[in-house]
């Protein structure tokens, strides 16, 4: 059974069947109301599986359940959680990198320990690394947490990208060089080439919750929302998800 959407603030919208939109007003609530959805996903299930994202907006929702778990409100200790992506040689213990970023942030606060962790390593062998996440992915994943790229990438998803599009190595597009830069002080200094759960692995699970925020996405979400659904935007693949929950404050939604 799905998680239900009991005690959520009233859905805006149904743009299509499976994907309904939650108006929040600040990080502090959008925090709290995804990490109801990712307990109300995960904690029934026993030995549950969910693909996190970095970025600064999902932050609140990981500060959220780390609270809930050190009251003994969410029980993570049987949870695996799967890196979303990863930059191209840069070393994991390097703190620009994502895999710090996921360990500090998630695994760590939530006590997922190493053999619950999926990671990728953009300093090893990157054809079997990506081989390797995509099969223990197809055990399969419960929940994908989401942030909304610049261009409509979910994850390093870069358009144009398929529903069917694997886990594997991209090169990153001047949007994203630019919306990452603000991480490495500068666009020079940004890595331009990733690893990222493919379109296919994000598309396959039960439920997806998509974050975002600001006025800078809002006309990308209209595309996702309202435009085309088209590879140009991967995100508009959503729209064909079963059960998605775009979870946007009032700076991001489209009038």
């Amino acid at each position: 059974m799905r998680a239900s959407m009991t005690g959520l603030m009233p859905v805006l919208s149904f743009p299509s069947m499976g994907l309904r939109i939650v108006r929040v007003a600040d990080p502090v609530e959008l925090g709290r109301i995804a990490a109801d959805l990712v307990v109300e996903t995960l904690g029934a299930r026993g030995s549950a599986a969910f693909v996190a994202a970095t970025g600064a907006t999902p932050m609140p929702v990981y500060a959220d359940l780390a609270a809930r778990a050190r009251d003994g409100s969410f029980d993570a200790s049987t949870l695996r959680a799967f890196q979303l992506d990863e930059y191209v040689g840069i070393s994991r213990t390097d703190r620009r990198s994502l895999t710090a970023w996921f360990d500090r942030s998630v695994a760590a606060p939530l006590g997922i320990d190493d053999e619950r962790a999926v990671r990728f390593d953009g300093m090893a062998d990157l054809v079997e690394g990506c081989r390797r996440y995509d099969a223990v992915a197809a055990g399969g994943l419960d929940l994908a947490i989401l942030g909304l790229g610049p261009n409509g990438h979910l994850g390093f998803n870069e358009p144009p990208t398929g529903p069917r599009a694997p886990t594997r190595v991209v090169h990153l597009t001047p949007a994203s060089v630019r919306s990452n830069a603000r991480y490495w002080g500068s666009e020079d200094d940004v890595p331009r080439r990733a690893i990222t759960a493919g379109m296919a692995q994000l598309l396959s699970a039960g439920r997806v919750l998509l974050l975002v925020t600001g006025p800078h996405k809002r006309d990308i979400l209209d595309a996702v929302l309202h435009g085309p659904v088209s590879d140009d935007v991967p995100a508009s693949h959503l729209r064909r998800h079963p059960d998605v929950v775009v979870i946007a404050d009032v700076a991001a939604l489209p009038p």
